[in-house]
């Protein structure tokens, strides 16, 4: 009964937020507080369980490079990459489009997702500003893109950092099983973009012609304040890469680069504070609520049950379950507590299914969960991150616009990752 009630109360939350009526930072905090009402968690479960309460390292992650970037966005560095990359693309939207797109791909892998588009959507403004285009387009597809491209390392996506703790998965396993497929994903899912949005990335000659006239060192402000802000990024994404190494992690790397940048800025803290995404935040503090409910009270260990009992010792049939079920399913519950859900299931299905090669089923829940971020707003960290700053710059992304175009890039990363996922591994 009280599993039914932790799922009634996630569902007309769930419901709540895709009618868009209501503050959803309201609705993800009611439900949370509902869930406390109902007995489904305590204080103990919400905030002190890794299982089953708020992911306090995404959030100071998150939290520490929101300080990063609110420095940084006071030296006017977003505003001058902007303009050069759009001179790159010579005014053209839609190459402008492809260039910033393949960048963000990269930096996620390099960097992880939400890091790299809390770096990305700021220039986002500053570009589609300067090319008199709707800065929408921009924003969804590095949004979809980062989702795809941080797949590929271990670094790139929180579900990898959880995956690779568990399955004893090292940087270089990410890289070799991974990274093949996310290329291939990257060649379709970006000439899939361009197409879906090529009514919205279109400008005059004259706007062209204006933008080759600008002067990116101008926008400038502050060069000091520019070289200890990339000095300190600098550290922060070399500690973030070596990982595997130091075993510090990103988020504890993230605070302590974000207290050494406000140290040597000599900043005032309501200087950088107003970039942080505090409602973000707190959203992502009722969601892990949420969700650490469902698993508190068994409702997701149940469905995981489900899945296992249905699959049996078929190898093939457990990694294509995994995989679809995966694309789903994070892109319902957030793919961080869905994967860390599903974690004691694999395990047993890798440990009983012996013909299985080379972790595969790891494999299938990786690219499921990954790819599956992209389905809704809620689906991936980079989702969440992006709407906020979308909508703290007064443009406001609705979860239906979201699923417009994430749904088909989910549809299509994942049955693109089945035969590969199939022949290499089943």
């Amino acid at each position: 009964m009280l599993a039914l009630s932790a799922v009634a109360v996630f569902v007309v939350a769930y419901i709540l937020i895709a009618t868009e009526k209501f503050n959803r930072v309201a609705i993800v905090c009611g439900g949370a507080a509902m869930m406390a009402i109902i007995g489904a968690t305590d204080t103990k479960s919400a905030f002190y369980s890794h299982e089953t309460g708020v992911d306090w390292d995404v959030i100071f992650l998150l939290l520490g490079m929101m300080i990063i970037v609110g420095v940084i966005h006071k030296t006017g560095l977003f505003e001058f990459l902007a303009i050069k990359s759009i001179q790159f693309g010579k005014g053209e939207p839609k190459r402008a489009f492809v260039y910033i797109l393949l960048l963000v791909a990269v930096a996620s892998a390099l960097l992880d997702n939400v890091t790299t588009i809390l770096l990305a959507v700021p220039m986002t403004f500053v570009i589609a500003s300067h090319l008199k285009v709707n800065p929408v387009p921009f924003i969804l597809g590095e949004v979809f893109i980062s989702n795809i491209g941080g797949a590929a390392t271990l670094i790139g996506d929180p579900p990898n950092i959880i995956i690779a703790s568990k399955a004893n998965l090292e940087f270089n396993d990410f890289l070799v099983n991974m990274a093949p497929i996310v290329l291939v994903v990257t060649v379709f899912i970006v000439p899939f973009l361009v197409w879906s949005f090529r009514k919205e990335l279109v400008n005059t000659e004259e706007d062209r012609s204006a933008i080759q006239h600008l002067d990116a060192k101008s926008f400038i402000t502050n060069k000091v304040l520019m070289k200890k802000s990339l000095f300190v990024l600098l550290l922060v994404v070399i500690n973030f890469t070596a990982h595997s190494l130091t075993h510090f992690e990103p988020a504890l790397v993230a605070l302590l680069g974000a207290g050494l940048l406000v140290l040597i800025s000599n900043l005032k803290p309501a200087d950088f504070a107003m970039d942080v995404e505090w409602g973000t935040l707190v959203f992502f503090a009722g969601l892990f609520i949420m969700v650490g409910a469902l698993v508190k009270v068994g409702a997701l260990a149940e469905f995981s049950n489900l899945i296992s009992d249905a699959v049996g010792d078929n190898a093939a049939v457990a990694g294509t379950a995994i995989l679809f079920v995966s694309a789903i399913v994070s892109g319902i519950v957030d793919n961080i507590p869905y994967v860390a859900s599903m974690i004691p299931v694999v395990t047993q299905l890798t440990e009983s299914i012996t013909t299985i090669n080379n972790d595969g089923l790891w494999w299938s829940l990786a690219l499921g969960a990954d790819f599956g971020g992209n389905l809704t707003i809620v689906g991936a960290s980079a989702n969440v991150v992006a709407i906020g700053l979308a909508h703290a710059n007064g443009v406001k992304i609705s979860f239906w616009h979201f699923a417009k175009y994430g749904v088909p890039v989910t549809i299509i990363s994942t049955l693109i990752s089945f035969p590969y996922l199939l022949m290499r591994y089943f």
